[in-house]
């Protein structure tokens, strides 16, 4: 259950952050911490980095199934109980692609809302939303936490 948890913190965690967001009409490009962290709303129609932003009904499509994929595999590996990173992963990758994927069904976009002052001009031009984080750290630590064969 526990797995359940994190899913829907994280999908609670970043619907109520984007309420937020969405709310206050009049946001600027604001620093914090230190100006490591800029936020900004933008609404992003496409995949990431605005990938296929032409063609929204299709990125739905796309994103529905992954999800549903997803769903799957987290179901059948938790009636195993075999590796709980695993889990771990897919819980956030599934809590940030559902609320992702809400949100294009409700607004038609997702909504992303800071972005990363790095060395690296390429990142800083990257806004981000914490789903977004969740689903690239859940895929990382599934992926880390399956044996080598």
């Amino acid at each position: 259950m526990k797995y359940a948890a994190v899913a829907a913190a994280v999908f609670a965690g970043d619907f109520f952050l984007k309420e937020q967001v969405e709310k206050r009409k009049d946001l600027k490009e604001t620093e914090i911490l230190k100006g490591r962290i800029i936020l900004k709303k933008y609404h992003n129609r496409g995949a990431a980095l605005n990938f296929m932003e032409r063609r929204p009904g299709l990125v739905k499509k796309i994103s529905a199934v992954f999800l549903l994929l997803l769903g799957v595999l987290w179901y059948l590996l938790f009636r195993k109980k075999e590796n709980p990173a695993v889990l771990l992963g897919l819980s956030l990758a599934i809590g940030g692609g559902a609320n992702n994927f809400c949100d294009r069904l409700t607004r038609g976009y997702v909504v992303d809302y800071f972005s990363f002052r790095t060395p690296w001009n390429w990142l800083n031009q990257i806004i981000f939303n914490v789903s977004d984080l969740c689903i690239f750290t859940g895929t990382l630590i599934a992926m880390a936490a399956q044996p080598l064969h």
